[in-house]
């Protein structure tokens, strides 16, 4: 079992792996669960997917029946890390304890989790950090986003001298089901190893450009034309629409040029209309 990070470690250790960290909520570094039970020893990464979107608040403060924070870190669609906690976090519940030892082994199997092999508390052992995603086929994680969460768990696992295998979904260790992440996480800890084979920050973007020229076409359209993006700045509708849809934007693109295509030919009507009368009136003058 190791020590858990101070938040200025965590922070830097973050930073250091080549993630972009937001510092939104000032309180963060002692906002926590510290006070209802252990935080530490600490012995893996749980990986989550948010289920729904705009969650960075919802993390944060949590819900009348399930306080915050519900993790340590946010990571938005554009790959930015928001801090939530460097504390105790209600995220990973009730942990099985054959996938626990798998991870305090380092083992290279990970077991599905069985209730009759006992149970831990995962709150008290587990950095947890929620990527923001459906977690349907139908909203893909862009390249910036899950580079980014390959460097947070990176991270911590470079801080400790952990091995890929210390880093785990929350569908490997929940005895209730939880089917987050989304993605492969044997892929995903593969990721993860490659990361840690180089030094901190190198390497680029997971999802290099000759993986996008073998991706099928179909994945390749999903990945780029459904994926979320942050909206312009300057756009009216930013705080109520903060991400859009490059096939949103191009759809309504359209409408928007076929609308002013109408109303362009409706005003030339409406100019040929009025030429007609001028030249009648000035026959009618002369």
């Amino acid at each position: 079992m190791a020590t858990p990070m101070s938040a200025s470690t965590f922070v830097a250790a973050l930073k250091k792996e080549g993630v972009k960290v937001s510092e939104k909520y000032s309180g963060w570094r002692t906002h926590n669960r510290n006070h209802v039970g252990a935080w530490g020893g600490i012995n893996g990464v749980l990986i989550h997917h948010t289920a729904g979107r705009d969650s960075r608040a919802l993390c944060y403060n949590g819900r009348s029946d399930l306080p915050g924070p519900l993790c340590h870190t946010h990571l938005a669609k554009d790959g930015t890390a928001t801090m939530i906690s460097s504390g105790r976090a209600n995220h990973a519940g009730t942990a099985a304890r054959n996938a626990f030892n798998a991870v305090v082994n380092e083992s290279s199997t990970h077991p599905h989790p069985s209730a009759s092999s006992g149970t831990v508390d995962g709150n008290a052992h587990f950095y947890g950090i929620e990527i923001e995603n459906l977690g349907t086929s139908k909203d893909p994680y862009p390249a910036a986003q899950y580079d980014a969460a390959v460097r947070w768990a990176a991270a911590i696992c470079r801080h400790y001298g952990w091995s890929a295998d210390s880093v785990v979904g929350h569908k490997e260790t929940s005895i209730e089901g939880k089917p987050d992440p989304s993605f492969d996480m044997t892929k995903f800890r593969r990721d993860v190893a490659a990361r840690l084979k180089g030094s901190a920050g190198s390497g680029s973007v997971t999802g290099t450009e000759k993986e996008i020229e073998n991706m099928d076409k179909k994945t390749a359209y999903t990945t780029f034309w459904t994926g979320d993006y942050a909206a312009p700045k300057t756009a009216s509708t930013v705080k109520e629409n903060p991400t859009w849809m490059p096939i949103s934007v191009l759809v309504g693109n359209y409408e928007q040029t076929s609308r002013a295509r109408d109303d362009i030919a409706e005003l030339a009507k409406q100019v040929s209309e009025l030429t007609k009368q001028v030249s009648e009136l000035s026959k009618k003058v002369k």
